[in-house]
């Protein structure tokens, strides 16, 4: 019931975000709190803003698969989805396996991540990665022509912050 509550809470948040004009571009996220990710994601479907993963997109950033509707999301070559059971830290630091919020993750995934996730062992400590050809009927390809075509401008994901900035003003360099 809580997590009802917190994705409707969500999506009433963000119901009057305008539509906005930007891909929103995700790479080498690796994940955090999983209420702070649907909130985002959430945003992001109500804008209409096309999200490209681009790199890493881990635990918590997997979600962008059952919250952000599937023709607005593809993937570059680069793109690695990094799936496990949720955790909290127990009284000492220690991560605990959640039931609640591993069940929480699986209610979200759409059914061709769920069969994937089942045939590779299912969400445990450990994580499974998808990616390459494995993508193929999941999530679509980018394609740069596309892109450009539609005339968009690309803005970086930032999960630390839930905010996006745009990818002219981001740095690339290492």
């Amino acid at each position: 019931m809580h997590f009802r509550g917190l994705l409707l809470s969500a999506a009433i948040l963000v119901s009057a975000v305008a539509p906005a004009k930007a891909d929103v571009r995700i790479a080498e996220d690796r994940g955090g709190q999983i209420g702070r990710y649907l909130q985002t994601f959430a945003s992001m479907r109500t804008s209409g803003e096309r999200v490209v993963v681009d790199g890493n997109c881990l635990s918590a950033c997997t979600l962008v698969l059952g919250v952000v509707p599937r023709d607005r999301i593809c993937a570059t070559p680069r793109a690695r989805f990094g799936f496990h059971a949720a955790w909290m830290p127990d009284e000492d630091g220690r991560p605990v396996t959640s039931q609640m919020g591993t069940q929480a993750l699986w209610d979200v995934y759409p059914s061709s991540v769920r069969h994937w996730i089942h045939r590779h062992g299912g969400l445990t400590r450990h994580m499974i990665f998808l990616q390459g050809n494995a993508l193929h009927g999941i999530i679509a390809s980018c394609s740069p022509d596309r892109r450009e075509a539609n005339g968009r401008s690309h803005q970086r994901y930032r999960s630390t912050s839930v905010s996006y900035e745009s990818a002219r003003a981001a740095s690339y360099r290492r």
